[in-house]
């Protein structure tokens, strides 16, 4: 069993430190397995309000016995809700049985409702009374994350989007680099395209390690925070068993390699998907 002390933690642009191992929650019914993953050591768990797990993440919290300073939760304000940012994260927190969350996010930039600067300055308001500890976004590419930063006076903390070997998104992440916003790989094993490829195969047999382990080390050597999803106990502790060994450059190099673009494909400066909605549901971002 991994000690949750062995899992590296990234400093935020605003001092506070994040684990780089997470757990993504879409889907779950209840708490068993949020409560299991505390018990194998992780310290980070991702919900969102239109995930529908923000009461089950708070009672695992609780039920766990851990200190509350000591579990890294985030959860993220949904479409519909930038007009109303403060309500929306007064009722995440009455759901959660928090005072604070860690990491609030802006799930979606949304084109179409254009409240963005509106839901960050409330946002900043909310950080500023202790609400929330950092801000960031979610699936904000670089002209919506630079109306951030020239619109708001706290630079985001993080961008969480969607990474993985063949769909690198360099061009995102480096705007992000660029501004000092930490990038969270959301789906960060891939679909279909990421543990079935034969280069990640090849080098988990080289190491002796499953695929999944040896994307989420190539996520952990960039420097970026994962946070992958799952109901099965066995890849549970899979997924966090990955501070024990490193790819080599070559290994690196060779994963880099598999990347299908290295711009993201935008739609008036949307994320690839238009329907942000239908991909939330199905993909559990």
């Amino acid at each position: 069993m991994t000690n949750p002390t062995t899992i590296p933690l990234i400093t935020l642009n605003d001092g506070r430190q994040i684990p780089q191992v997470g757990l993504g929650t879409f889907g779950l019914p209840d708490e068993k397995v949020i409560l299991r993953a505390l018990e194998i050591g992780y310290r980070h768990i991702d919900t969102a309000q239109c995930y529908h797990t923000e009461g089950i993440v708070g009672r695992a919290v609780r039920e766990s016995g851990l200190p509350r300073e000591e579990v890294f939760v985030t959860t993220k304000l949904w479409n519909p809700d930038h007009g109303r940012a403060r309500e929306a994260l007064e009722g995440s927190l009455e759901k959660l049985g928090f005072d604070y969350v860690d990491l609030y996010l802006i799930h979606w930039p949304t084109v179409e409702l254009n409240k963005r600067a509106e839901a960050w300055a409330a946002m900043e308001q909310a950080r500023s009374e202790g609400l929330i500890r950092s801000i960031g976004v979610s699936n904000f590419t670089p002209p919506f994350l630079n109306e951030i930063l020239e619109k708001g006076t706290i630079v985001p903390a993080a961008n969480q989007m969607e990474c993985h070997p063949t769909y690198r998104q360099e061009a995102v992440e480096a705007a992000n680099t660029a501004a000092g916003v930490v990038t969270v790989a959301h789906t960060p094993l891939g679909r279909t395209d990421g543990v079935n490829n034969p280069v990640i195969q090849r080098v988990a047999a080289e190491l002796g390690r499953t695929p999944a382990q040896v994307i989420l080390r190539w996520h952990l050597q960039a420097g970026r925070v994962v946070i992958p999803k799952t109901s099965n106990l066995a890849r549970l502790e899979e997924n966090f068993a990955v501070t024990d060994f490193a790819l080599s450059a070559e290994q690196v190099a060779a994963i880099n390699a598999l990347d299908g673009g290295s711009t993201v494909s935008t739609m008036n400066g949307e994320p690839r998907l238009a329907d942000a909605k239908a991909f939330d549901e199905r993909e559990g971002i």
